[in-house]
């Protein structure tokens, strides 16, 4: 298992399993077998767990996870794992947060994670018009000096609305944002500011919700008719890369690389966002441990020159998507987002 520090005396594994899946929105999920398969993560070296306060019930989940790793391996082996969380206000509360309301969402995590500490907060701002979001990370950093919270990261910002809250001194230790072979938007601007401020990568999305598999190749254009708004949400990445032909051209290349290194298309996929754009590691949203196997291939081997030419040749005829990190996500009347769900914590149905 490959590792990286993000500060000293903080490692995590540059494979991070994602929670977003375990919120129930992607089907039905059985809790227990979720509960005990995270265990076969931690076997497998994945010491790193990502979730959210408006993930429903993930938080809870992975509490009752941490409770039973402890009564089988020990306090130790528990205190080991990494649960990266957030801290997601809704877009109708951004104008009245203040220290308490901050604080008792850090309060609830910390409860349903069964935690005295948070190990990483990673914080979000819905719209950089409404005034607050230094604030906002501020009152995490005064969390943070009461010992609730030992790092804070955030997600989904734009380097310039970061370098606002760095320029406050705040130590954001990490930058979670989309990224795959599809959506490059973090490259450039954003992965050379992230560079020189210390602030490391955290890459989401980097299968586009299950796309970058074996399962799409040779499929014809489903469009966008999907129950859940996650692949919608891909789907529309895969039409500003160039469309459903393109995307499967870049599949059949991906595939080529996959036979030369006995490895599927996800795992070529991932490999390719840790091998690139300054990425510390990548999540990988599962509800089980059903392909993990097929996940670990990713540390079988390094992508060689010719698989890099195979790939960039694709890449270079691509119209996008372009633009700030999350930037169209932001645009509440653009076709992304439209999709978003912006009030979570109220109740909104996450689609």
């Amino acid at each position: 298992m490959e590792t990286v520090d993000l500060r000293p005396g903080y490692r995590i594994s540059r494979l991070v399993k994602g929670g977003w899946q375990l919120a129930g929105d992607h089907g039905p999920v059985d809790r227990d077998r979720a509960i005990e398969d995270m265990i076969a993560f931690v076997d497998a070296g994945i010491l790193a767990f990502d979730c959210a306060d408006i993930y429903t019930g993930v938080e809870e989940m992975i509490g009752a996870f941490l409770a039973r790793l402890s009564d089988r391996r020990g306090a130790v082996a528990s205190a080991a794992v990494k649960v990266h969380t957030k801290f997601v206000p809704d877009l109708a509360t951004l104008d009245r947060i203040d220290r308490r309301s901050v604080a008792d969402v850090i309060d609830r995590s910390l409860a349903r994670l069964g935690r005295d500490r948070l190990d990483l907060v990673q914080f979000h701002w819905w719209d950089y018009a409404v005034p607050g979001s230094v604030e906002c990370a501020g009152h995490l950093a005064a969390l943070q000096k009461e010992g609730k919270i030992d790092r804070i990261g955030v997600t989904n910002f734009d380097e310039t609305h970061l370098a606002e809250i760095v320029d406050e001194g705040i130590d954001v230790v990490s930058a979670q944002i989309q990224y795959s072979l599809l959506d490059r938007r973090a490259e450039g601007g954003f992965a050379d500011w992230a560079r020189t401020r210390d602030v490391a990568i955290l890459a989401y999305g980097s299968l586009a919700g299950g796309f970058l598999s074996d399962r799409w190749l040779g499929v014809s254009d489903p469009g966008f008719d999907f129950e859940n708004r996650s692949l919608v949400k891909y789907r529309l990445i895969i039409e500003d890369f160039g469309g459903w032909t393109l995307f499967q051209e870049l599949l059949r290349a991906l595939r080529g690389i996959a036979d030369r290194h006995g490895a599927d298309i996800s795992a070529v996929a991932l490999r390719t966002v840790l091998e690139g754009a300054d990425i510390a590691a990548a999540i990988v949203g599962a509800r089980y441990a059903d392909r993990l196997a097929e996940t670990l291939q990713v540390f079988s081997f390094s992508l060689q020159e010719n698989d890099w030419s195979e790939i960039n040749e694709i890449r270079l005829r691509a119209k996008g998507p372009t633009g700030p990190v999350y930037a169209a996500e932001r645009d509440r009347e653009g076709r992304h987002g439209r999709i978003m769900k912006y009030n979570l914590q109220a109740g909104e149905a996450v689609r």
